[in-house]
């Protein structure tokens, strides 16, 4: 079983999510941090899990909706292990966040 690993933006994204979160939600701070290992590892099993989002990022880019959360991971599907670029909060402004992949 493989796993994808994460970019530092990646790793300071969810260090902040999981900080803020924490404030209020120890539980649910956990939970976050659970998704993300849960989605790193089928990312990395099933690197072509993610969809296109053209509108977003050019391919190889993928993303993929956390289930429970409103975060999305972003990550190139291409590298092996897939590299997870982003986990951003969906209410963000995606295209300008993302404009330099």
């Amino acid at each position: 079983m493989s796993i994808a690993v994460l970019s530092p933006a990646a790793r300071r994204d969810l260090l902040d999510a999981v900080r803020w979160i924490a404030y209020d939600n120890p539980t649910a701070a956990r939970a976050l941090r659970t998704s993300v290992v849960k989605a790193a590892t089928n990312i990395g099993t099933y690197p072509h899990f993610g969809v296109f989002r053209s509108d977003l990022a050019d391919a190889p880019y993928r993303f993929v909706m956390m289930t429970g959360f409103p975060y999305v991971i972003v990550y190139n599907a291409d590298r092996r292990p897939p590299l997870i670029v982003r986990i951003l909060h969906g209410a963000r402004d995606l295209p300008e966040i993302l404009r330099d992949l």
